[in-house]
């Protein structure tokens, strides 16, 4: 990304900055996960904190509110999260843009939800994410939030499965033998994020893992790649006993490129059902 020429100030994108800024002074640090500070001489947050939390330089994220730059979607979609937008706000940012929102909702309803939801919740008994390419967690089932720590609780910018899983001590206890299935699903993260810029919501991740899981350097380092196809696994249950499930993991279309992590009970071996395939 480089700084264009000069614009007029009503130039879509600096009404796009415009928009940004006033979003960025509706937000305190808390609201992100961020420690509180001494007192600010401005409201909100500070260009440097969204720029952190979207995955992106300081300068490159001034000079979008200032009007100068272009931006990809992706790039957008990760600071449209960080500025905690709904879905309508989200939509007049793309728009301004110059791209075309996935849909333009008459009206935001309270709580959102993804259009892929009534499939998980289809699923009472198997836990299931709806998963970005960077393995940000979009939406997940009542089965889910039973039997492993409710994402709900978690603040939307550390909602990332990868990250749980490797730095969360309550993902840990759910799944005891966390490192293979974990390592299974980096190697899969790696075919998406290899291919994307280095502005990306990947990029960010696999920064955060080198620094927050520095004794799974070999890990980071290494190069190998591969789809995930599915792994037996034994969870936690609410009682404390641990239960077979096998974790199959099912790619989308919307979001491009990501993918949903479903985990079926073994016993629903014995009494086959149709399986869901892929979408």
């Amino acid at each position: 990304m480089t700084a264009a020429p000069h614009v007029g100030q009503d130039s879509p994108r600096r009404e796009l900055g415009g928009f940004l800024r006033a979003h960025r002074a509706l937000l305190a640090p808390a609201d992100v996960g961020l420690p509180a500070t001494p007192r600010r001489r401005t409201a909100g947050l500070r260009r440097e904190e969204v720029a952190a939390l979207s995955g992106v330089s300081v300068a490159w994220y001034t000079w979008l509110e200032q009007g100068r730059v272009d931006t990809s979607r992706q790039v957008l979609d990760a600071v449209a999260r960080t500025l905690r937008m709904d879905e309508a706000a989200h939509a007049h940012a793309l728009t301004l843009a110059g791209f075309t929102p996935a849909h333009s909702p008459t009206r935001t309803p309270t709580h959102p939800t993804h259009p892929l939801q009534p499939m998980l919740d289809a699923w009472p008994t198997s836990p299931a994410l709806l998963l970005t390419s960077a393995f940000d967690i979009l939406a997940w089932n009542k089965a889910y939030a039973t039997l492993w720590p409710d994402p709900a609780d978690v603040p939307p910018d550390r909602r990332n499965l990868l990250l749980l899983l490797t730095t969360d001590p309550g993902h840990q206890s759910t799944l005891p033998t966390w490192q293979p299935l974990t390592l299974a699903l980096y190697r899969h993260f790696r075919t998406r994020a290899d291919r994307e810029p280095p502005t990306s919501r990947s990029a960010r991740v696999t920064e955060l893992l080198r620094d927050e899981c520095p004794d799974l350097a070999a890990w980071w380092g290494c190069r190998s790649v591969g789809d995930f196809t599915s792994h037996d696994i034994e969870l936690t249950t609410p009682a404390g006993e641990l239960a077979p499930y096998e974790a199959t993991l099912l790619l989308t279309s919307e979001p491009r490129d990501g993918c949903i992590l479903v985990q079926t009970p073994a016993r629903s071996r014995l009494h086959p059902s149709p399986r869901p395939s892929s979408l």
